[in-house]
């Protein structure tokens, strides 16, 4: 057995085929042409509770809950711990298998032959119990490469679970963005309810009197329909989306969600982390998992080529052999068998030949879709960058669009009562303030999901959560 030992280590030698080397870092400095704004801070870290920094303990409270309930992060949880028993199974193959048999058998041998036992019966029982050992050296690397493979598709699923952690995160903090929109759309909605409704009566008030025609009292009840047509279509969003919210929890559609969201009850972080695009390809989970299947088709590489190569193996059978139980362990019952062995392929049809090939296509594959992750998560980070710098002065913009709207609006109608302008003008100032209301919720609610795009698109600091490490 010590002699096995040794041969085996003897002919262990140098694992074949590409040994992986991981891709440079991108060679930029920054994501956008111009200066990024005071408030982009490289140095600042993401906390590993992104979400946290919006102040909303709703929204902390909704997260949790769908981190411990969210049936998709529990099956990939279980896909994580099923790769990485798999990675730690094969590496079984780096030591001897060693089994342990008994067979127990009733014979009789043909009186034409001679008697197998040495007693001379024809009739007799056999009992063998027997150790047998195998080892296949790692001459090639077939093995290493193997549980290389094993390892860098555990770690590529590893960094699924984190993809799906970060994507569920983000889904639900935009989710609750959007409800917090839609409350804010139909009190937007029934804001202008009041005031259309406040016109119309006034109008009929005037029709009464003679002041008017029927045609305006007509045009304002058509405004006022209007106006009201928009709000169950937004009632029956936001049941949806409160759905969708229950759902991401892990929950079902009869349960009530307790928490609600409104855009006041939200913060902006004053400072916002930008991590450079060398650091990007560490702190995103999408580009680690197409590095990890970078890594695990480079070592398919060397398992190609070990399989065109000859194969060792090693084996040794030790046990007894007697005629009755109680003799199994008596002298001269013993037995022992040593062999060794090789193989090497010779002829497959070119099955090996073009599994090979085939190996460093799918390799050069790997590292241009690895290329391509690269380049759509530097364009994610730049997106998000230019949105929130846009965010600022749309929302500016729409705020004073509101105001100017809001002044037109009161001047429109304190002139049409007080009989210096038409009905016309103040129908136009409606819409206008209509649309500036809805326009300013929404460029409310667009900063702070464009602040969780920022948040998702530099990797959600997963790095700084312990049960992601």
């Amino acid at each position: 057995m010590r002699r096995a030992v040794a041969l085996a280590a003897l002919l262990s030698g140098c694992a074949v085929g590409p040994n992986f080397e991981r891709p440079p870092a991108p060679d930029a400095g920054t994501y956008t042409p111009q200066p990024l704004p005071a408030s982009f801070v490289e140095s600042l870290d993401i906390p590993g509770e992104w979400w946290t920094l919006f102040h909303s303990q709703p929204l902390d409270d909704l997260i949790d809950r769908a981190l411990r309930a969210n049936p998709d992060l529990r099956a990939a949880q279980a896909s994580l711990v099923a790769a990485r028993e798999g990675a730690l199974a094969q590496r079984g193959a780096f030591f001897p298998s060693v089994d342990a048999n008994a067979s127990v058998s009733r014979n009789k041998t043909s009186q034409q032959i001679s008697p197998t036992p040495s007693s001379g019966e024809s009739i007799f029982s056999l009992y063998t119990p027997q150790l047998t050992v195998s080892y296949a050296p790692d001459v090639f690397g077939l093995t290493r490469r193997t549980v290389e493979s094993a390892d860098a598709q555990a770690e590529q699923q590893r960094f699924a679970l984190i993809a799906t952690d970060l994507t569920l995160t983000s889904n639900v903090a935009v989710g609750a963005i959007e409800e917090a929109l839609l409350r804010a759309q139909i009190d937007a909605t029934h804001e202008l309810i009041a005031i259309n409704t406040d016109m119309l009566q006034a109008l009929q008030h005037q029709f009464v009197k003679g002041y008017i025609g029927r045609l305006d009292v007509a045009a304002q009840q058509s405004q006022l329909a209007q106006v009201q047509a928009t709000l169950p279509p937004l009632r029956k969003r936001l049941a949806q989306q409160r759905d969708l919210l229950i759902a991401l929890s892990g929950g079902l559609p009869n349960q009530e969600l307790p928490e609600q969201f409104a855009l006041a009850s939200l913060e902006l972080p004053s400072e916002l982390p930008v991590s450079l695009p060398s650091r990007l390809v560490e702190q995103r989970p999408d580009v680690r998992e197409a590095e990890e299947s970078l890594h695990a088709a480079s070592a398919r590489v060397g398992i190609a080529v070990a399989n065109r190569l000859p194969n060792f193996t090693l084996n040794a059978d030790v046990g007894t052999m007697a005629l009755t139980a109680a003799t199994v362990f008596a002298g001269g019952a013993g037995f022992w068998t040593l062999a060794a062995g090789v193989a090497q392929p010779v002829f497959h049809g070119g099955t090996l030949l073009h599994d090979e090939r085939a190996a460093r296509a799918e390799l050069d594959q790997a590292a241009a879709q690895y290329q391509s992750t690269v380049v759509a998560a530097c364009q994610n980070v730049a997106d998000s960058l230019h949105a929130i710098q846009q965010d600022g002065e749309a929302l500016s913009a729409a705020t004073a669009a509101r105001d100017a709207a809001a002044v037109t609006l009161t001047l429109s109608t304190n002139q049409f009562r007080a009989g210096y302008a038409g009905y016309l003008s103040v129908l136009n100032a409606e819409q206008t303030y209509q649309q500036a209301m809805l326009n300013l919720v929404q460029a409310q609610a667009d900063r702070y999901s464009d602040t969780v795009a920022l948040f998702q698109s530099l990797g959600g600091g997963w790095w700084n959560r312990k049960e992601l490490n």
